[in-house]
């Protein structure tokens, strides 16, 4: 049966000759696969665009419950993007958020004011032309609500990741930073400095890590790291 959803694309790996499979956060169903038939092939026309991490995508999809693999009847870009893809450093910070939602989303239920939250913060992120480089932040603290263990306020944060071990070396400034990071809006200006930047994105890491089992190594950090230095 046939049925329409947004969707954000997570990743892709190439199956056979000229197709893909898909992983996909759906609005009306969470996280899916999907094999895309022949859209590697000469005459795909440029389809692979479509699957691009973070393509925010309007699907038609066949759909049946319990089945590990769909399949998408149609594909259109529900939005565009005019800057992540052409900006290092918000590509940087793309790959980053991409990884970490790869590993966070496994859910296979939808969830729709998750869904909402990513799509509307991918397009803040495009339209962003200043205080970019915290923006990955303020998108973990506040997602963190929508995935079920937003802390309750900065002092609930720090509280529990000193229980699990956490030192921090500036307190005061870290817990200043965690508040604008989970009240203002995104996109908002938080003025700190790269070795802050740096210790609070590793402590709001290892809140997600005491949070999402098998939360592990993150590869792009390093990407991540070299964009932002």
């Amino acid at each position: 049966m046939l049925h329409r959803t947004r969707g954000i694309v997570l990743s892709y790996i190439k199956y056979r000759e000229t197709s893909i499979i898909v992983r996909v956060f759906t609005e009306a169903f969470g996280m899916q696969s999907y094999i895309v038939n022949s859209v590697r092939s000469v005459k795909s026309k440029g389809k692979m665009a479509l699957y691009q991490p973070l393509g925010l995508l309007d699907l038609v999809v066949y759909h049946k419950n319990g089945k590990d693999l769909q399949r998408i009847s149609e594909a259109r870009f529900s939005y565009g993007y005019s800057s992540i893809p052409f900006n290092p450093v918000k590509t940087g910070i793309g790959i980053f958020l991409t990884e970490m939602l790869s590993k966070t989303l496994r859910e296979e239920s939808e969830n729709e004011g998750l869904y909402d939250f990513v799509h509307q913060a991918m397009v803040i992120f495009d339209h962003l032309e200043t205080n970019i480089s915290n923006f990955h932040l303020q998108f973990l603290m506040k997602c963190s609500g929508y995935l079920g263990f937003e802390p309750q306020s900065a002092e609930g944060f720090i509280e529990e990741l000193g229980e699990h071990g956490v030192h921090f070396s500036t307190l005061e400034a870290e817990r200043a930073i965690i508040s604008d990071l989970m009240n203002k809006p995104l996109g908002d200006e938080i003025t700190l400095s790269s070795q802050l930047r740096r210790d609070v994105l590793s402590h709001i890491i290892k809140f997600y890590q005491i949070h999402v089992s098998g939360l592990n190594e993150i590869k792009s950090l390093e990407v991540l790291k070299e964009v932002l230095s």
